[in-house]
C-alpha cells in the first residue's frame, strides 16, 4: 500500500508539474497601419513576419508552433489608437509587430491599460520602455542619397518631395537630408515640399504633382502611399522624373522612375520574429541600421536603371554609396 500511494503521489506530483510549465503556442499578431496591397513596406513586414514564423514552426509539434494573426486597419491614422487597444484587449497575442514612426506614442496609450502587452516597432525609435524594442532605418542616409541622384538628374536644378503628411521623420530627418543631398548634389538646387494630406489620394497627388511642375520641378520623391499612382500619372503626363522610396520600385513607372532606395525590411522583420521567438528580444532598446549592416541598398544594378541613368551619374552614386557604406562619409546635418 506504501508503494501503491508514493506511486500515486508521484504521478499525481508528475501531472500538476506539467499544467504549471505547460506552454502555450507563442502568438503573434501583425498590426498593419494601412493596407497591404497599397504599401510595399507593410507587404514586406507580413512577408517577414510570415517567413519568420514559418521557419521557425518546421520542426516544432503543434503544441509549440507559432501561431500568426495579421490585421490590416486601414490608412485613416486618426483610427489607429482605438484598433491597437482593441487588439491588445483580446488578450491572447504574446506580442504585437508592427512598422510606422508613429506607433510607439500609440503603445504607451495602450500600455496605460494593458500594462503586460509587449511591441516589437520597425522603422520607429523607442528607447527604455521595457514592453517595448525598436529598429530603426537610418533615413538621413536615405533621403540624402534619394535627393543627391535627384538633384543630379535634375536639368532645371529644381526637385520636390511629396510626402502624405507632415510628421516628425519626414519634417527632422527625410526632407532635411533630402534637401541637403540635392543640394550637395549641384549646387544652387531648389527644394521644395507638398503634403498631400492622406496616404490614399491619387487626384490629389497627381494635383500637386502637376502644380509643382509648373514651377519647374522635374524630379519628384512621392512618400504618399496610394497617392503616389496620382504622382506617377503626372510625372507621365509632364514627362518628368520620379525617385522612388523603401522598396525597388522600377517595375511601377520605368520610363519615368530613375532610382530606388530601399530597406530590406522583410528580411529585419523575419530576424526580429525569430529573435522574439527565440526569447532573445532585447527589450527597452533601439537599434538605428543602416547601409553599413545591409539594411538599406542603393538599388544600383536594376535593368532601368542602367538605361535611365548615365554612366557618370551612375559612377558618382556608386562613389557615394561606397563612402556612406565603409564610413567615410557620415551623413549629417
Amino acid at each position: 500500500m506504501k508503494k501503491l500511494f508514493i506511486t500515486l503521489f508521484t504521478i499525481a506530483v508528475l501531472f500538476t508539474g506539467c499544467a504549471q510549465k505547460k506552454i502555450k503556442n507563442p502568438m503573434i499578431a501583425v498590426f498593419i497601419p494601412g493596407i497591404i496591397a497599397d504599401s510595399p513596406t507593410y507587404e514586406k513586414l507580413a512577408n517577414g513576419v510570415i517567413n519568420g514564423v514559418t521557419n521557425y514552426n518546421i520542426d516544432k509539434t503543434d503544441d509549440k508552433k507559432a501561431l500568426l494573426s495579421i490585421m490590416e486597419v486601414g490608412t485613416n491614422q486618426a483610427e489607429w489608437a482605438q484598433k491597437l487597444t482593441a487588439l491588445a484587449a483580446e488578450r491572447k497575442y504574446d506580442v504585437i509587430i508592427s512598422s510606422n514612426p508613429s506607433l510607439p506614442d500609440l503603445a504607451f496609450q495602450v500600455l496605460e491599460q494593458f500594462p503586460d502587452q509587449k511591441f516589437i516597432f520597425l522603422d520607429a525609435t523607442c528607447e527604455g520602455n521595457p514592453n517595448i524594442m525598436t529598429k530603426c532605418y537610418d533615413q538621413a542616409q536615405q533621403g540624402y542619397v534619394t535627393g543627391y541622384i535627384a538633384g543630379l538628374m535634375s536639368k532645371n536644378h529644381k526637385v520636390a518631395l511629396i510626402s502624405a503628411q507632415d510628421y516628425p521623420v519626414m519634417n527632422n530627418i527625410i526632407f532635411p537630408f533630402y534637401k541637403k543631398g540635392a543640394q550637395d548634389a549641384v549646387a544652387g538646387t531648389s527644394v521644395d515640399y507638398r503634403v498631400v494630406g492622406n496616404w490614399y489620394d491619387a487626384t490629389k497627388g497627381a494635383e500637386i504633382t502637376d502644380a509643382v511642375c509648373k514651377t519647374g520641378v522635374d524630379v519628384v520623391l512621392p512618400i504618399c502611399g496610394g497617392a503616389s499612382q496620382g504622382v506617377i500619372s503626372s510625372a507621365r503626363n509632364n514627362k518628368i522624373k520620379i525617385a522612388w522610396f523603401d522598396s525597388n520600385g522600377f517595375s511601377k513607372a520605368p520610363e519615368v522612375i530613375i532610382s530606388s532606395t530601399q530597406n530590406l525590411q522583410e528580411k529585419l522583420a523575419e530576424e526580429v520574429t525569430i529573435e522574439w521567438l527565440e526569447g532573445k528580444t532585447p527589450w527597452g532598446s533601439a537599434q538605428t541600421v543602416g547601409m553599413k549592416e545591409g539594411y538599406i541598398q542603393f538599388v544600383n544594378d536594376d535593368p532601368f536603371y542602367l538605361r535611365n541613368v548615365p554612366a557618370k551619374i551612375r559612377e558618382q552614386m556608386d562613389t557615394l554609396v561606397e563612402k556612406i557604406t565603409s564610413g567615410e562619409l557620415e551623413i549629417k546635418l
